[in-house]
């Protein structure tokens, strides 16, 4: 007798094609950067996380070749049992420096850096509190850790104050998690006030620079620079994989912190090492970001030029953004493939980001350091053609060319 064990999942993709939140992948042909090859046709590229336009650069190109010619493909084995190399230790002092820690530890992404972080630095004894659009990886990484977690709503610091009113004296340990930079959003969690609140409760503050690093700051530094609290204490976790242009993840703080997480955090004990040409071309990146601002300084200047240009048109809002990211609420998830359809047919691409990775569905428009004022103007010619004229029909937005 055949086993319909399994039968209940062609009904679930049934009910995720029913809610349009049913996802396939795009394949980019070529090198990523502020243009792309989908299917043939050369677009505009509004969908990459690659802020500074590194992952295409040359000199990371080459620091990776040279690495893999050196140390080989792979690194072979977890950090603790032989895949350590020199270049590991050289990105982690690079990572520290620029974060202006003690000491910083890199982990094979940024999703392992938060799970590994979290669950070894609270435990079932402890409390979480935890904002409500924080990433994926932080709430991965709260569940895991057995801690009994708190969700408070965006950025909102009177409900925080008033959970650890009410919870903090009940827990061992209390770590406050947020992102940075809320990748669906754009917007900046409060970070000043949130150390205030950790100090003056005793908690832990683990903030995730993974949309901040390379972008914000003086020098690049993330959020933590920018608020200018650099000298306060506090766990920093970030990605190497979005303005950095590599892969990887890292965590920076205290010299005891690290040490710590050398021997308790699973993700990087267990996990084999990041390759060596992943390690090389983040080592490249930061000392790109730290000689060149000016590639920081473009990225804001279109981020400024596209703000400009798009309060020209006030048939469409966009959320409030302090970052690179920038996002188009619409009514429904039939609203945002429409529109992300009329987009793609007019040279953009910028897909639509739909439940359950958020509550309202959009269009998430990531600026680069790479494109050029005709590349933003062209996406703010073809925003202006979107028409929003019902929040109930699938076809409420429609393209005039």
């Amino acid at each position: 007798m055949p086993s319909d064990a399994y039968n209940w999942i062609e009904q679930s993709l049934a009910t995720i094609h029913k809610a349009d939140w049913y996802r396939t992948v795009q394949t980019i042909q070529g090198r990523s950067g502020a243009m792309v090859q989908i299917n043939g046709r050369s677009l505009i590229n509004f969908a990459s996380n690659d802020y500074l336009g590194l992952s295409s650069d040359d000199r990371l190109i080459q620091a990776a070749i040279t690495a893999t010619q050196k140390y080989g493909t792979g690194s072979t084995g977890s950090r603790l049992l032989s895949g350590h190399r020199k270049l590991h230790r050289e990105l982690e002092c690079a990572i520290a420096s620029l974060k202006q820690t003690e000491d910083a530890l890199v982990f094979s992404s940024g999703y392992l850096a938060n799970l590994g972080v979290v669950s070894a630095v609270v435990g079932q004894r402890d409390l979480i509190l935890s904002d409500q659009y924080n990433h994926s990886s932080l709430k991965n990484g709260a569940i895991l850790s057995g801690a009994t977690v708190i969700e408070y709503p965006h950025c909102d610091l009177v409900s925080l104050q008033t959970h650890l009113d009410q919870q903090r004296d009940r827990y061992r340990r209390c770590l406050i998690l947020t992102d940075s930079v809320f990748s669906m959003d754009g917007d900046l969690c409060p970070l000043s006030e949130l150390l205030n609140l950790a100090e003056h409760y005793n908690c832990m503050l683990l903030v995730d620079e993974a949309h901040a690093t390379g972008v914000l700051g003086k020098r690049g530094a993330g959020c933590v620079e920018h608020f200018d609290c650099t000298q306060r204490q506090l766990i920093q976790v970030g990605t190497l994989s979005k303005a950095l242009g590599s892969l990887g993840g890292y965590v920076a703080g205290t010299k005891t912190l690290i040490d710590f997480l050398r021997n308790r955090a699973p993700s990087w004990i267990y996990t084999t090492a990041l390759s060596p040409a992943d390690t090389a071309a983040a080592l490249a990146a930061i000392q790109i970001i730290q000689q060149e601002p000016e590639r920081r300084q473009q990225l804001w200047r279109n981020i400024d030029n596209f703000k400009l240009l798009i309060h020209q048109l006030s048939h469409l809002k966009l959320l409030p953004s302090d970052s690179a990211i920038l996002c188009l609420l619409l009514p429904t998830a039939a609203d945002a493939l429409i529109a992300a359809r009329h987009l793609q047919d007019a040279g953009i691409f910028a897909p639509a980001i739909r439940p359950p990775t958020v509550p309202t569905s959009r269009i998430r428009i990531s600026l680069m350091a790479t494109h050029s004022l005709t590349h933003i103007k062209q996406l703010v010619d073809v925003l202006s053609a979107i028409k929003i004229v019902s929040t109930t029909s699938s076809k409420s937005v429609r393209g005039d060319r």
